[in-house]
């Protein structure tokens, strides 16, 4: 796999997000831009996968910092899956918050690598705010 960084998240970073996140078809990120990008502004865990100065990846979360780190959404493009690059970025974040457990939803097509990185899966809720 080609070096690969991982930076903290800054403001120059979000329309390249977006990119990645249009060309998976996440269309509710994408749609609501100035939420999405609120809620990267206000994560006290953000990251940016870089390779060859372009934005290649990110990951998305918060934490209490001692028991839970929760991730929102990680993203890594199409060219740079399987080689390793969501594993790295995964284990950097836990280095980071060493105390706590990560905590995540995942779909369908992803569940079977979050079990390959030693994940359980766990029972959950979603719902949207209804007026």
């Amino acid at each position: 796999m080609a070096e690969i960084q991982i930076v903290p998240f800054k403001v120059e970073h979000f329309t390249a997000i977006q990119e990645l996140n249009k060309k998976e078809g996440w269309t509710q990120l994408v749609e609501r831009n100035e939420a999405t990008f609120e809620a990267w502004k206000n994560s006290n865990v953000a990251y940016i996968v870089m390779k060859d100065e372009s934005v290649a990846g990110y990951i998305r979360g918060l934490t209490d910092g001692n028991v839970t780190v929760y991730i929102c959404e990680m993203l890594i493009s199409k060219d740079l899956r399987g080689k390793g690059a969501g594993g790295k970025l995964l284990k950097f974040v836990h280095s980071q918050y060493p105390r706590t457990r990560m905590e995540m939803l995942a779909s369908s097509t992803s569940h079977t690598f979050y079990k390959s990185q030693n994940f359980r899966p766990f029972y959950g809720f979603r719902k949207t705010f209804e007026e």
